[in-house]
This record gives structure tokens, sequence and C-alpha cells, in this order.
């Protein structure tokens, strides 16, 4: 041991513990270089994926923040609903180290059933009949089904013609498009608009959901809501770009920033889907007519979620009072097995909506249109009421 004299300081160094400590430190780098190495080296699937680490953060909400610091100053716990629950860390534990969540048995099944992980989605709503057995599907069609043309029906081809020639009739009555009008999937077609009954056969590139979302957008129009439909063709822009049909959404995504940054008045956005249940789940009558049920699907991979989900269960309420059992619920589709986001994070008043099923007609998608353009009116003008007297107020 060696003591040196530094300008009034005394300085002791012991050469054993030393390189002790330059042992310790890069004995550190070698593991930590070493546990790099096996989370980049081990086979697909079993690696630490980035999935994973949202998974594990999702489990953290703000109120459990709020817990902790509620642990050093009790005043941060006034905050907190009367029924919240601080996080249990063995519960978490247990979650991290095994992705079984004791409060969910479909966890148990999920990694050994084939398919089951269409049951991932939380009904935040259910409608009349709507259960964890028939919450949506949404599920790739053959390549092959995406690349023919299939025939279409004389009826569904007049129905085009009708609707573009009311399209050509109506306009804005307030000048603006503050609704902007989607279909990620915009292939998705209806059977007995063709010539088939195969359900995997139940796509076209004219005769298909995109009409829904025209007679959607001409109902708005007839109610003083203005509002554009994306006409670009999604699907074969997938194909030009040699991309697969789960990239669907990220396709849209593009379209949907560019309409926003053209068009500053879009308030409200809608992503119009087929589901692929059965007739007898995706149908009502109501008033001695027959309507295709639709169901709300909000995306839960985005923090802001909630905003989405807030208006969809509005919508929802509101389609009860007038439609009853037109709505088949609201439900939250997350987890690494889903999209999860459905462009949704680009705004707090977006919303993905299933308007009837593979064996509906466009008839009865028409009538479900124009309901649910009725509700959101109301919807709308209310919300633009209540803006108009706060700023009134704030004058």
């Amino acid at each position: 041991m060696r003591k040196k004299q530094f300008h009034g300081i005394t300085v002791t160094l012991n050469r054993t513990s030393l390189k002790r400590y330059m042992a310790l430190v890069i004995a550190g780098i070698i593991i930590l270089f070493l546990f790099a190495g096996m989370l980049t080296s081990v086979e697909p699937g079993y690696g630490l994926a980035s999935t994973q680490v949202h998974e594990w953060a999702s489990e953290f909400t703000g109120e459990h923040f709020v817990h902790v610091l509620a642990m050093e100053n009790q005043y941060f716990a006034q905050v907190l609903p009367e029924d919240s629950e601080p996080l249990h860390v063995s519960n978490l534990a247990f979650r991290v180290a095994t992705s079984i969540n004791p409060d969910d048995p479909r966890s148990l099944l999920g990694r050994e059933l084939p398919g089951f992980a269409l049951f991932d989605g939380r009904i935040a709503v259910a409608g009349e009949g709507t259960d964890y057995t028939n919450l949506p599907i949404e599920s790739a069609p053959p390549m092959e089904v995406l690349m023919a043309e299939r025939e279409a029906t004389e009826e569904s081809l007049a129905m085009l013609e009708q609707l573009e020639e009311d399209a050509n009739a109506i306009e804005s009555t307030n000048g603006k498009k503050v609704v902007h009008i989607i279909h990620s999937h915009n292939y998705e077609s209806f059977l007995p608009e063709l010539e088939t009954d195969v359900p995997n056969e139940a796509h076209h590139s004219k005769i298909n959901i995109t009409l829904v979302g025209e007679k959607f957008s001409q109902e708005l129009e007839k109610r003083g809501i203005g509002a554009e439909v994306e006409q670009r063709d999604i699907q074969a822009s997938l194909t030009e770009r040699g991309w697969g049909y789960p990239r669907s959404y990220d396709a849209s995504r593009e379209m949907v920033e560019e309409a926003m940054a053209q068009n500053q008045d879009l308030q409200f956005f809608f992503d119009i889907h087929r589901d692929s249940l059965p007739r007898d789940r995706t149908t009502v009558t109501i008033n001695g007519a027959e309507y295709a049920r639709t169901i709300f699907v909000i995306g839960g991979n985005n923090s802001n979620y909630k905003h989405n989900l807030h208006m969809a269960e509005e919508l929802h309420n509101m389609l009860e009072e007038t439609y009853p059992g037109l709505s088949r619920g609201v439900i939250i589709k997350e987890g690494a097995t889903t999209n999860g986001r459905f462009n949704q994070d680009l705004s707090n008043q977006s919303i993905l909506m299933e308007v009837g099923g593979v064996d509906n007609t466009l008839e009865e998608t028409y009538r479900t249109a124009e309901a649910v353009a009725d509700v959101f009116a109301d919807y709308y003008w209310q919300a633009e009421a209540v803006d108009a007297g706060t700023e009134k107020g704030e004058e």
C-alpha cells in the first residue's frame, strides 16, 4: 500500500482492491455481451421480442405509478378512484414468467390451441347475442382469390350504377369534409352479390365493402356532414409493392396520413370492414326490415385508445335507443396476435366498424349505413352545439 501526497490531499491506493475492481468491470462487460449475444442468436420465437416487452409494459397503468408515489407521499392517493387497487407484484411476476393471467383462462389455452388467438379481444360493450364465441374474424383470404375476378350478379352491378348516380346528385351543406372513410380490406364482398357460395371467395374488386362506405358518405352528406371516401385501391397497392395481406393497415395508414395533411378539417375517421361470421350472427330484423348488424372494433395497442373507445360506446348506446339490436357491441383488440392499432393512434376520433357478414346483401348493409349515419349525425351535431356553447361562454 502506498500513500501519495498531492497538494494537501492524501490518496490511498490498494493494488489488490484496484485489481479486483478492474476484474469485476471487465467480467461485467463480458457478461453483458454474452447476454446480448444469447438474446440475438437464439432461434426465432425463443428470443426476447419487442412485442413481449410491450406486453409486459402494458401491465403497468398510470394508476400503478400513482400507487408507487403514494407509498412515499399519501397525498397522491387522493386522486385515485375508490375501487383502484395497487399492482400485485407476485401476480405480475407470475404473468411475466409464464405468460398466464390467472384472471383470464384464455391465456392458459391460447398458446396450445391453434386459432385460439382469435379470442384475444376484450368485449367492452356486449350487444345482443355478443360473446367470445362470435367476435369479428379477420383472416387473410387465399392469394389466388384476391387475384381472381369473381362474377358479380346483374342486380349488384345495377346497384353500383345507381350509387354512382346518387353520389353526383349530393352536395355537402356545410362545405367542409370532416369525416374520412377508408376500407383497409377493400375487396371484402358479399356472397349474395357474387356468382359463388364459397365464403373464402367473397372478394371482388368493384362489388365490395367500399360501396357501403360510399352509401355511408352519401347519407352523411344528406344530413349536412361533409364526408370523403378514399378511392385508391389498397389491395392492388399491396400487390404492386409485394406486400402481404397483413400489411393492409400499413398501406391504408399512408393514405390516412396523406388525407390528414391535405385536409385540416378532417375530424372523424372510419375504417369500414365486412365480418366473416354467418348470417344468423350478422343480421337483425327491425320494424320488418332486415339490417346487417354492425360492431365497433377499437385497437388497444394504442396509449390513447380510451378516447376512441368512448366514442364507440356513445354510438353503440345511441344505436340501441333508435335501432335496438343493430349494434353487436364494442370490442377491444390488442396483444401480439393482432394489429391492435388499426391506425387509430392517428386520431382520438377513429373507429373500425364491421358492417354485416359474408352472407348479407348490399341492400341490408345500405340500411345499416343509413342507420349509422342517422345516429352519427345526432352525435356530431350535439358535439358541435356543445363546442359552440363553450366558445360563446369563453367570449
